[in-house]
């Protein structure tokens, strides 16, 4: 049968997506393209902001009119936290966060899903639905953390792994498969392994994966600060483990990190990033931020912005405060209003023009290693874009009958070049 998949929102969305696409492969079915004639539809949507929410909804509208005969499949957080919407607007079929890996068994035992007589031997790395180079696996899901502005955890349920033996058996098959990077992804990631027993960790996990795979780049996903000490940074000393961490801040003010319910404090935050940057080369560190939580004074907007500007990170993910159904959070008083929110929005987004293009020049004249995913014509010449080991967008031009999908080399970086590096190999 003829499949399309769709996701928005983060990396383990992604990961899920990619993860059935391999399933219906390799049960002999098709992915199909956005356009196509397609007998089942499925949407892996996103309910973190009331935006994403929103963007949600569009999409699963879009999705009907443009395959009004296809099996409308909705899963995702937004087809846990509104699901009436989400059936008013068009899904035939909504399957919970809970069940999502399981959607070719259960599309199967409903009749839906009809069985091939082709079985796939060779999956190859073209198969993400995404189109990237990188495999995106889900190693860990759910959260108990109490963060009030959070709507994952009442939309993902309690955390829980998947067995570490699981996990290497995957990354082998996709290095099997052809896949260069490998991106370990969870709502918690530092909490795995804790739901297995006293001696299974993230840092476990990582070593594991290492020995007994030969993976060529790994990569870790979101990780919470309070899940790290920095005898973890060790873990680096192995060169396949690439040197870019994603730290969600989501405020420099320490009332406001109290107000969310967030287990660090500002200072606790910094000694941790001093300690990963005198430990791995070349890092580059990326953070999430919240403005405008419910009763962010001036001053404390001011904390979190010069905190924030001290700590030069390599890129800020903003995200203008909007409550979610269900969070503590959103039944706070002093909620912020939209002008203020976008004034503060405004002002961090100065910050991380200045301290992204302060990063990136950083890297001019230096080599890197790049693994490149696409390219586009230019002229007579190809222009070939990937990522840098440390997360930074590279770009590099060939001859057209020079490919280098899917390869990675060291490059030397030669100027700054649409928001990230142009490089020659």
């Amino acid at each position: 049968m003829r499949i399309h998949l769709h996701a928005i929102g983060c990396r383990l969305n992604t990961a899920e997506i990619d993860s059935l696409a391999r399933q219906f492969i390799a049960l002999g079915h098709s992915i199909v393209p956005a356009g196509s004639d397609a007998d089942i539809v499925i949407f892996n949507s996103c309910a973190v902001t009331s935006s994403a929410g929103s963007e949600s909804r569009k999409i699963i509208r879009k999705l009907r009119r443009a395959n009004p005969y296809a099996t409308l499949v909705i899963t995702g957080c937004y087809a846990e936290i509104d699901i009436q919407i989400a059936r008013d607007v068009g899904a035939d079929m909504l399957v919970g966060t809970q069940y999502k890996d399981d959607i070719p068994q259960i599309l199967t035992e409903s009749g839906l899903l009809h069985d091939c007589d082709h079985i796939a031997t060779d999956i190859a790395y073209s198969s993400s639905s995404s189109g990237r180079t990188r495999a995106f696996l889900k190693v860990q899901d759910g959260c108990e953390n109490k963060c009030t502005f959070c709507v994952v955890t009442i939309a993902r349920g309690a955390g829980r792994s998947k067995k570490l033996a699981q996990v290497i058996q995957e990354i082998n098959d996709l290095v099997g498969f052809g896949y260069c990077e490998v991106v370990l992804c969870g709502v918690h990631l530092g909490a795995y392994g804790h739901d297995i027993g006293v001696n299974v960790s993230l840092e476990d996990l990582v070593l594991s994966v290492l020995k007994e795979t030969d993976v060529k780049r790994l990569r870790l996903s979101s990780l919470e600060p309070w899940d790290l000490t920095p005898d973890f940074f060790k873990l680096w000393e192995d060169s396949r483990l690439l040197p870019h961490l994603h730290l969600p801040l989501q405020s420099g003010s320490n009332r406001t990190l109290r107000r969310m319910g967030r287990r660090n404090t500002s200072n606790s935050f910094k000694n941790l990033l001093e300690a990963a940057r005198m430990t791995i080369p070349n890092l580059s560190v990326t953070t999430d931020v919240i403005v405008g939580f419910p009763a962010e004074t001036d001053t404390d907007f001011i904390e979190s912005y010069e905190f924030i500007d001290s700590m030069k990170f390599a890129g800020l993910h903003i995200f203008p405060y909007s409550g979610r159904p269900g969070t503590a959070a959103s039944k706070m008083s002093e909620q912020i209003s939209v002008d203020i929110i976008r004034k503060r929005s405004r002002l961090m987004h100065e910050i991380n023009k200045k301290h992204q293009s302060q990063f990136i020049s950083s890297f001019v004249g230096r080599e890197l290693d790049v693994l490149w995913e696409s390219c586009k014509s230019d002229n007579d010449l190809v222009c070939w874009s990937g990522l840098t080991s440390n997360y930074l967008r590279a770009y590099a031009y060939s001859d057209s009958d020079n490919s280098l999908r899917n390869v990675i080399t060291k490059t030397k970086m030669m100027e700054t070049f649409r928001g990230g590096l142009l490089g020659h190999v």
